[in-house]
């Protein structure tokens, strides 16, 4: 990738600005406010763009400044509709009987731990297609659809160690990979 001064800001809008919708939109179901937080993330980013690293994709960077407006938009909006004084009482106004009901399940710690898996799972997906195709597929098969390991040797032709020699390089490669996108 060009040194970041030299990053065309409208081929960064123009390559970035649907992907960043759709991701948005996949988590809030609302176009306007999707189109205004991408909006905010290119906003921000442009003018951050000297502290991009080039660590990663610059996808990946754009998607995590999204990714943490989501969260400020969810932070703000838990804290405007939670009234913990009126959740005290019930509806005839007698104190001491909280009411459960009136609670969001939604907390905002589920929300930021929704967002770090989801983007946890993606960084997990960019390392699993950096292994070799067949270490992919073994360690696709081992953890992703659970199949024991002899049928796993019989599909991949190879011996029972070999088979724990891959998984153990793979979860090697993964490890160094995801440590790597990490350290940003």
């Amino acid at each position: 990738m060009a040194a970041n001064s030299e990053i065309d800001v409208n081929a960064l809008v123009e390559d970035h600005s649907d992907y960043l919708l759709s991701f948005a939109m996949s988590k809030l179901k609302d176009i306007d406010l999707a189109k205004d937080l991408v909006q905010d993330t290119l906003v921000s980013a442009i003018t951050k763009l000297d502290t991009f690293e080039n660590r990663s994709k610059l996808r990946t960077w754009l998607t995590s400044i999204l990714n943490r407006k989501i969260i400020d938009h969810w932070r703000k909006a838990e804290t405007r509709y939670t009234d913990p004084v009126s959740s005290f009482f019930d509806q005839d106004g007698n104190k001491g009987h909280w009411l459960e009901s009136q609670g969001n399940n939604r907390t905002l710690e589920t929300v930021e731990d929704k967002i770090t898996k989801e983007e946890t799972n993606m960084e997990l997906a960019d390392c699993l297609e950096k292994l070799p195709t067949k270490w992919k597929g073994v360690v696709a098969s081992k953890y992703l659809e659970e199949k024991d390991s002899e049928e796993i040797c019989k599909d991949f032709d190879i011996t029972s160690s070999n088979l724990w020699v891959i998984i153990h390089r793979a979860k090697l490669v993964l490890r160094d990979c995801l440590q790597t996108k990490w350290t940003l």
